[in-house]
């Protein structure tokens, strides 16, 4: 791995997110003197493991992974239903892609303007209004709907992930538990969609489409918890002072994004997350259509496939962090990822439907860590001012990954057939492990 002289984080003492853009001594680039913002004693009331915050962080996560695992099984019942190809499924992604692309353009604008709670309870009804679009709307506001999702999605989880990612207790533990919740949300989705997907059709409304009124109760429960837990900041306001101190507090947050988007470790440890994820939703979005077209599996059978996929990324997330964590992150990522391509080379190259769902799951166990680990070295490579801006652009190009290969999966499916999901997500599993090797390495650490 290369090393690079990289400013670490003061893991020893971490604040939440909301007081690292109150606490901190920004520099404004264009005077000599600091600013130093006002302190608040919210870091002292904060307690050392907050478990209901704690608890809603990862409900937000089970949220997300809900209702992405439920789109890979629907594929086929939303080609059917709208009368359209494999290509026309790419528009889908597209917008999600659009919506994180738009996410990582105003991030910094609302944590500068924003609490928290509020950034968390805006992205927690972004969520709820793209389920309530979906039972019935045409496929023109369906596919918009995903714009909303991610948008969503990029605001509350991003912020509960650098939230997380600062706490004074053992952060790589929660931050795995968070991502366990994404996983169980995953893992639970295609059993709802494919459940329900394939009951009598009742109540005038297509029976996939009923998946979404379950979605919309998850919803509900995510913009609920928000309300309880994070309503010490929900209802607050950022100590901005006066209109110009307001407009201040902007121009130096697109500051500190710009510097930060010079530094080559933010840029690597963001390629990771987007080729990493890109073959992880890849694979899960596309192998009900592949199995089905390509391996001649029965849809009602091979509807079940993704989960045994995010079941994996469940165990991997719940299993491996401790023993990651030990042998070195960095060292047990590059190795994960290597297996990972391996599994894919198994997938790809044997025929058995079977075969392919074992090779399948056991590559979401070992991909499960990745998501975790990544947000746990990235918060040790970059100073504690940074943080905010820093882990929300990682996290939001990491999503930007998962939405963009599966459109381009879907294009290129249009012409040459579903069979290409194969080599490219092999493809995207290596070069994720290549730009993983050159991130630079955590300077030691005693334990």
């Amino acid at each position: 791995m290369s090393t690079t002289q990289t400013t670490v984080a003061d893991v020893a003492q971490s604040y939440p997110l909301t007081e690292l853009n109150r606490e901190s001594t920004i520099k404004d680039p264009e005077s000599s003197s600091g600013q130093q913002l006002p302190k608040s004693d919210a870091v002292e009331r904060e307690p050392a493991t907050p478990f209901l915050k704690l608890i809603v962080a990862g409900y937000s996560f089970f949220c997300a992974g809900v209702s992405d695992g439920t789109l890979g099984p629907l594929i086929p019942y939303i080609i059917s239903s709208f009368h359209i190809g494999t290509g026309e499924i790419a528009i889908i992604y597209g917008t999600t892609f659009a919506g994180w692309l738009l996410a990582a353009i105003t991030n910094p604008v609302l944590t500068a303007q924003l609490t928290l709670g509020q950034l968390l309870f805006v992205g927690a009804v972004l969520q709820l209004i793209a389920q309530a679009l979906r039972p019935w709307s045409p496929l023109a506001v369906f596919c918009v709907s995903f714009l909303f999702q991610a948008l969503g999605m990029a605001y509350q989880d991003a912020h509960s992930n650098t939230f997380v990612s600062n706490l004074h207790n053992v952060p790589h533990r929660w931050l795995s538990f968070i991502h366990a919740c994404y996983a169980l949300g995953t893992f639970i989705g295609p059993l709802i969609a494919t459940a329900i997907a394939n009951s009598p059709n009742t109540l005038a409304i297509d029976a996939w489409k009923r998946v979404y009124f379950v979605l919309i109760g998850v919803s509900v429960l995510n913009v609920a918890g928000v309300m309880v837990a994070f309503r010490d900041t929900l209802y607050s306001r950022l100590d901005t002072g006066n209109e110009h101190e307001g407009q201040k507090r902007n121009r130096l947050a697109l500051v500190t994004m710009a510097k930060l988007l010079k530094s080559k470790t933010l840029w690597l440890l963001s390629l990771f997350y987007f080729f990493e994820l890109g073959a992880g939703f890849t694979a899960g979005g596309w192998v009900v259509e592949f199995l089905t077209t390509v391996r001649g599996g029965k849809l009602s059978t091979v509807g079940y496939v993704p989960t045994g996929f995010y079941g994996g990324q469940l165990a991997g997330r719940l299993l491996l962090p401790e023993p990651t964590f030990r042998f070195g992150e960095q060292r047990m990522i590059l190795i994960y990822s290597c297996i990972c391509a391996a599994l894919q080379l198994v997938f790809w190259l044997q025929p058995s439907i079977v075969g392919s769902a074992i090779a399948l799951s056991f590559i979401g166990f070992f991909s499960g860590p990745f998501f975790a680990t990544g947000m746990s070295v990235a918060s040790k490579l970059f100073p504690r001012e940074s943080q905010p801006a820093a882990l929300g652009f990682i996290f939001v190009l990491a999503q930007a990954g998962g939405a963009i290969f599966p459109s381009i999966t879907g294009l290129i499916a249009t012409s040459a057939g579903v069979a290409v999901l194969q080599p490219i997500v092999l493809a995207l599993f290596v070069v994720g492990g290549a730009t993983w090797w050159l991130v630079p390495k955590v300077p030691s650490r005693d334990e």
